[in-house]
This record gives structure tokens, C-alpha cells and sequence, in this order.
């Protein structure tokens, strides 16, 4: 008998199409889940206007809210007049209106007649305490009610913040818990219902003490940002150009929030001052990004100038280049904080503070480090939590420089007593608890992470560049650690060592990383190498490496279960390609890109592409329909903007499968394996019916037509004549049958020569400066 719990979300209704509101409606429809998108009536001619708009916008989105064109057919628009009594078809109804106490209990008392008893009604509210929501309803409609805090932009962000209140259904909690976790792929963090729960009360904090210290200080941004971005673990942006990201208009709201809100002893209180110039800038629409600029901005009246303002006068300049840090403090927080001069008294002015405020919130806004830290990580994107960063300073040398402050110790510092908040003990991480003692850090159900395996475990082979783990229960799990896991030799190599020993000790392999990109593809610097020293056959033997590799995963007498998460470029995309099933996080970047660089796949991509179209339903009978696929596809080098789009590009099969919570990947991966490996046979090698010269006369005249109409470079065209070449099985005639070692060979021929054209080599050249395709 199945608990609520375990029953299925159906459908959902979101009420408030803001950018929030149309957010969680996209993500929840990215997850295959129908959803009522409700909004206001503004124009009685066209009721439903304020929804459809926002659909509208979704659908424009940059980055894009759906993970697919099937995703937006799955939200229906409406308003909250007409169709709030279909709130009854739903499981889930959540509220993601304007934050007004009293908008939001007018609502309430309506969805209170209309809705079915034990659908849960969750409010978005990022400001507004559960007490006070819930305050005049119904016993039945309070036991319903919690809050579910998404952050935006909701399909990116991992982070979902989950506030109960002491009447909430926990079954009912659990089930919705549980939903966004495995279909909206969010990381749930329990709060308590405090102001700004955690996320946005220490990351307000933080970014305001940020602000103040460098006006105090007499910084400039481009120097704030150098010092309190990377080095601390934050992202690029650092702050002046984080708040210009999400809105300067946005800090006088969230500190009139949180002021209103918070206890009158509460140290945010003393930090929340007024600057002028933000003032002056939010009345100018200096609102960053969004806005006419913001601390930065591009002066396109000076030639696309990039500037900053100065902190001091309030008026705009060329941009500078801070003066380097020393290495040391790029890397190291104490030699950070050891800095003379302004540099480490700004980043202790950031770091004492904030760290300090984020250890006084237990337990009052949450019930262990565990919880702070995550909830930073995912809604801020640091790279360690306020806790980890303590220990990386050192918890003892954090407290006795308060102590010299003359600062207050949070009581949870004197816990510690100088030791760290976190420890390896026995192959687990445990945290510090409250009580003073450790305890195991537990993952949930579903959750198995390769980073927790190493910590007891040892590789069974490594180099320098892959590594073969035992992930339990006779699965083995290959793993690239080269930098952004571009595959070069070493890879190579260890992929033939593994086949043999997985073949004679393990039922089957996973191909996974937890890095941020699966594989960027084949290392170019490697490649400009040998091509700048002639050195021909290297190129060739790795071509030829690569290709005898991939094909011993694809034949290997166990099945192989490719993972990517990221980028899945080129080869990595190969690689991809090759597994006997594919098991992909939504958020997998997926293409063979080769011909940006003047090449095209030489991994065996080709057959493996032209193999999925040729089974693919739905195409015209025929070679013909399959290699254009194909040659469209690859000539353009086009890359999914999820799995879901990799489908439909057929870089996965309709029978891979999409994990939606990163952290269930590999845990999902592993039980694909399993299922496989019974009664495993390798598969047959594949052979092609091609359409020949006359075919590729065909995709020669189409590039020829983009090259008049100026949207093919001549090198373009070069470039598609070899692939077209390949893709069409070279001087084969429409009735021969082309095998995969033919195909093989005729890839490795026109990579050899494309790698050798002056063209191709520049446009590797100017890709490993920029980052950026050459269209020449």
C-alpha cells in the first residue's frame, strides 16, 4: 500500500505569472508534468493576456526556461477569475504572487473553497513568515500549507528552500519534497521559519556588509570584485558585479524585507545604511544589466567602451585592471586575510562578518552547519559554505582575530573549540552537530556520489588523466580528471586497460565525472602541438587511437552506461554515442562540434549519428533523409541546450534515459547498467546504405546556396565537402552497402587532410586564444 509519500504529482497549478511564477510553471512542465499557469484579468478582451504573455516570453527566454518545444505545450495559460476551480484537477497548487500579506490572503480564502482537501498549497514567499500566511485559515487548509522558496532562474538553480509549520501535513510535505527533488532536480533544504530563511538572509548580509566595506575602505569595484570573487570561492562576478546581475533595484527591497522582519537585535540592522549614489543610481535606471548599467556598464556611444563607475565621484570611467593578487592569496584564505594594506582589510571586513552572522543563525533559522552551507553553495553558487570556509581559515585562528576585535563568538564557535566543522573519519564526512559530537553527513535515498566512494576508496588503475573506480555491486566507473576532461592519450590508453579488467571482474561500466563539463572534447593543445611540429602520424595514431577505443567500449562483452552532465563536446559527445545506453542530466550540452574548428568527428561520431537517423521513425524512406539529418546537424555544429534537445537531435536514442537531479546520477546510471547486464550481448556491427556522389553532389550545391546568401565562410565549404564526403560513403553508388570500417576510413582520411589546411589550423589556433570560432 503505497504512502502519499510515493503518489505521483499529476498536475500543477501556479498562480502568479511573474518571472518567478512562469519559471516554476517551465520547469515543472520540463519535468513532464501538465501545469495551469493563473494570473490576473487586465484586459477584459483578452482575459487570459497577463499568462499568455508570460508564456510568450518563456518560450524567448536567453538562457532558455524549457528544456524542449514538448515542454511549453504542457503549460496552459489562464486567470484567476475564470479557472481558479480548476485548481481541483491539481496536485499542487503554489502561489507565486506579489509579496502583499493581504493579496496573498484574498487568495487564499478563494483557493480555500475550490480546492480539494490534501492538495498541497505551497507559497513561493521569500519574505513573508508561515505564521503569518496561514494566519484566519481553516485547520484543513493550515495542515495543507508550507512554503516552497525556488530560486530564480527556477531551472538552473538548484536550491529549493522548504519551510513547515508546525500544523503541516509532514506526509503531505514529504510527497511534494520528494517530487521537486527527483523531477524538478532541486536540492531541498529544510528551514525554519525565520526571516529570509537562510539563503537570502546570509546572502543579503553579505552582499551589504560587501557594499559597505568597499566604501568605506575607499576601493574600487574592479578591486572589490578581484578580491572577494575567486579567491573567496565566489563566482567571476565577485559583488559589485553580482548585484548588477540580479538588479541593484533589488537591495532596497530585500533590506525593507528583512528590516521589517527581523528581530530588533538582529546585527543586520546596523549594516543596512543607504548609499547615495545607489540611491541616486536606482533613481536614474542605473539598475545594472537589466537597466542602462549599473557599477559596470558598456558605453556604446564610446565604441563599446567598458566601464565602472567610481565609487567616490558617482561618475563613470574606463574600466580597469585591478593589480594582481600574489598567488598565494588566490588560492589560500589566510594568506588572503594575511594581505596588508587595504586588500586584507577588505576581505576580513567580508569574511568576519559574514561568516560570523551565518554561525549565529544556529539554531535559531537551522538545525545544523550542514544546512547554511548547502544552502549558500546552491543559491549563491559559492563554491564551499560559510562553515567549510571556516575551516579553511582555521576555526581557532577565525576566533581568537574576533576575539581581538573585541566581536562577539557565536556560541557554535565555542563548541567547535577550534576544531573543524568538518572531518573524514572511517571513509565518511561527518559534520560537527550542536551537541558537540560528529555525526555521518547521510545522503538521501537514490544519492551516490563518486566524491563520497573516494573517500574509502582506492582507484583500481589510474593515470593522469582518467581514473577506474568499483562503485559497488560488480559496476565499475570511469572517470576523466584532465582539465574541463578533454580526452587525450592518457584517456585513451586507460579506456584499453579498463575493457580487459572490467570484462574479467565487474558486469558492466559507467562512463562519469562529477567536473562541470562530461568532456569538452578532445584536448586542441595537444592537437596545435603536433600540428605545428609536423608531426603527422602522432595526429594520425591518435585518430586511429580514438576510433579502436570507442569501438572497444561499443564491443566490450559488458554494457556500457555513459553518464554526461555539462558539456559533452566532440569527442566527449563521441564517447556518448558509442555507450550501449545513455543515462544524461537534463542539463547535458550535447554535439559533435568539430567543424567549428575546421574538422569533422573522427571518432566514429559519424556512424553513430547516421546509425540513430536511419533507425529513426517518422523519416522518409531512403539514405537520403538520414545523411542530411546528420550533415545538417554536424556542419553546424550544433549543440543541444539539454537532454531533452539532444533527443530530438538524436544525439540520444528515444530509449536513454534523463535524470533531472544531478545527484542522482550516477545512482541512476548504475541501476541502467544492472538492468542491462543481464543476458548482455554486444551488439552487431551496424552497415550503412549511403546515396554516394550523386548525395553529396546534393549537400554540396545546399552549402553552396548558404555560401551566395553569406552564411557559410569559404572555409565553411570546405569543410562540408569532406564531411559530405564521409557521410556519404565516399565513391560509393546508391546500392553498395557501406560497413563500419569502411566509414572509419573514410573518416580518418578527411580529418588527416583538414587537419592539414592552413584554414583549419587557424581556426584552432584562434579557438585556444579566444575561446571563440574563427569564420574564416
Amino acid at each position: 500500500m503505497s504512502s502519499i509519500a510515493t503518489e505521483p504529482v499529476r498536475k500543477v497549478c501556479v498562480i502568479g505569472a511573474g518571472v518567478m511564477g512562469a519559471g516554476i510553471a517551465a520547469q515543472v512542465a520540463n519535468a513532464g508534468v501538465p501545469v495551469l499557469l493563473l494570473d490576473i484579468v487586465r484586459d477584459p478582451a483578452d482575459r487570459n493576456a497577463v499568462a499568455a504573455g508570460a508564456l510568450k516570453r518563456l518560450q524567448k527566454a536567453e538562457p532558455a526556461a524549457f528544456m524542449s518545444k514538448r515542454a511549453a505545450k504542457l503549460v496552459e495559460v489562464g486567470n484567476i477569475e475564470d479557472d481558479l476551480a480548476r485548481v481541483a484537477e491539481c496536485d499542487w497548487v503554489i502561489e507565486a504572487i506579489i509579496e502583499r500579506l493581504d493579496l496573498k490572503h484574498a487568495l487564499y480564502e478563494k483557493l480555500e473553497a475550490v480546492r480539494r482537501p490534501g492538495t498541497a498549497v505551497t507559497s513561493n514567499t521569500s519574505t513573508i513568515p508561515l505564521g503569518h500566511l496561514v494566519a484566519g485559515r481553516s485547520e484543513g487548509f493550515a495542515r495543507d500549507f508550507f512554503i516552497t522558496h525556488f530560486f530564480n532562474p527556477p531551472r538552473y538553480m538548484r536550491l529549493l528552500e522548504v519551510v513547515a509549520g508546525p500544523a503541516s501535513d509532514a506526509a503531505l510535505v514529504a510527497r511534494i519534497s520528494d517530487f521537486a527533488d527527483r523531477a524538478l532536480g532541486k536540492t531541498i533544504v529544510a528551514c525554519k521559519d525565520t526571516p529570509g530563511f537562510l539563503a537570502n538572509r546570509v546572502g543579503t548580509f553579505w552582499l551589504q556588509s560587501a557594499v559597505n566595506a568597499a566604501f568605506d575602505l575607499g576601493l574600487t569595484v574592479e578591486e572589490a570584485d578581484a578580491i572577494a570573487g575567486k579567491p573567496m570561492g565566489v563566482p567571476k562576478t565577485g559583488i559589485f558585479g553580482l548585484v548588477d546581475l540580479v538588479g541593484i533595484d533589488l537591495m532596497p527591497h530585500l533590506k525593507a524585507s528583512l528590516t521589517s522582519t527581523l528581530p530588533a537585535d538582529d546585527p543586520y540592522h546596523a549594516i543596512a545604511i543607504d548609499h547615495p549614489l545607489i540611491t541616486r543610481m536606482i533613481g536614474e535606471g542605473l539598475t545594472g544589466r537589466k537597466g542602462k548599467g549599473g557599477f559596470y556598464r558598456i558605453n556604446r556611444e564610446a565604441g563599446k567602451r567598458r566601464e565602472a563607475i567610481d565609487l567616490a565621484s558617482g561618475e563613470y570611467r574606463p574600466q580597469a585592471k585591478p593589480a594582481s593578487l600574489p598567488s598565494a592569496a588566490q588560492k589560500d584564505l589566510k594568506a588572503l586575510l594575511a594581505l596588508p594594506g587595504k586588500a586584507g582589510a577588505y576581505a576580513w571586513a567580508i569574511l568576519g562578518a559574514t561568516l560570523t552572522y551565518a554561525a549565529s543563525l544556529l539554531p535559531q533559522a537551522a538545525d545544523d552547519v550542514v544546512a547554511i552551507d548547502a544552502a549558500m553553495k546552491l543559491g549563491y553558487n559559492w563554491k564551499y559554505g560559510p562553515f567549510e570556509l571556516i575551516d579553511r581559515i582555521g576555526g581557532a585562528d577565525f576566533v581568537a582575530r574576533l576575539e581581538a576585535d573585541g566581536k562577539a563568538v557565536p556560541e557554535v564557535l565555542r563548541i567547535a573549540a577550534g576544531r573543524p566543522f568538518y572531518r573524514i573519519e572511517a571513509g565518511k564526512r561527518q559534520y560537527l552537530g550542536l551537541d558537540g559530537a560528529y555525526h555521518d553527513l547521510v545522503r538521501p535515498d537514490g544519492v551516490l556520489l563518486l566524491e563520497d566512494i573516494k573517500l574509502g576508496a582506492k582507484p583500481i588503475i589510474r593515470n593522469a588523466s582518467a581514473a577506474l573506480w568499483d562503485i559497488g555491486d560488480g559496476v565499475a566507473a570511469l572517470e576523466f580528471t584532465s582539465k574541463m576532461n578533454a580526452i587525450d592519450g592518457e584517456i585513451l590508453k586507460l579506456i584499453g586497460q579498463a575493457v580487459p579488467l572490467v570484462a574479467s571482474k565487474f558486469k558492466a561500466l559507467v562512463v562519469y565525472n562529477e567536473g562541470s563539463a562530461f568532456s569538452a572534447g578532445a584536448n586542441l593543445g595537444l592537437a596545435l602541438f603536433a600540428i605545428n611540429i609536423a608531426a603527422w602520424g602522432e595526429i594520425e595514431k591518435m585518430v586511429s587511437g580514438g576510433q579502436m577505443a570507442l569501438k572497444a567500449l561499443k564491443y566490450a562483452p559488458f554494457p556500457v552506461v555513459a553518464a554526461p552532465a555539462g558539456l559533452a563536446l566532440g569527442g566527449g559527445c563521441e564517447i556518448v554515442l558509442h555507450a550501449d545506453a545513455v543515462q544524461a542530466h537534463a542539463e547535458s550540452y550535447i554535439g559533435l562540434v568539430e567543424c567549428g574548428v575546421g574538422l569533422v568527428p573522427g571518432w566514429g561520431g559519424c556512424g553513430e549519428m547516421l546509425a540513430r537517423w536511419q533507425a529513426a521513425k517518422g523519416l522518409p524512406k531512403g539514405p537520403v533523409p538520414a545523411v542530411s539529418k546528420v550533415f545538417e546537424t554536424i556542419s553546424t555544429a550544433t549543440v543541444s541546450k539539454s537532454a531533452a534537445e539532444a533527443m530530438d537531435l538524436g544525439f540520444l536514442r528515444p530509449t536513454d534515459g534523463i535524470t533531472m537531479n544531478r545527484d542522482r546520477l550516477l545512482a541512476d546510471a548504475k541501476a541502467r547498467a544492472l538492468a542491462l547486464a543481464e543476458g548482455y550481448q554486444p551488439p552487431a556491427p551496424p552497415t550503412y546504405r549511403l546515396p554516394g556522389a550523386g548525395g553529396k553532389a546534393a549537400l554540396e550545391l545546399a552549402v553552396a546556396g548558404f555560401r551566395a546568401r553569406g552564411m557559410a565562410t569559404p572555409h565553411d565549404a570546405v569543410v562540408a565537402g569532406h564531411l559530405a564526403d564521409v557521410l556519404t560513403g565516399g565513391e560509393a553508388d546508391l546500392v553498395d552497402t557501406v560497413a563500419e570500417g569502411d566509414l572509419l576510413a573514410l573518416e580518418r582520411k578527411a580529418f588527416l587532410a583538414l587537419v592539414r589546411h592552413p584554414g583549419t589550423q587557424n581556426r584552432i589556433e584562434h579557438m585556444l586564444k579566444t575561446g571563440k570560432p574563427l569564420r574564416n
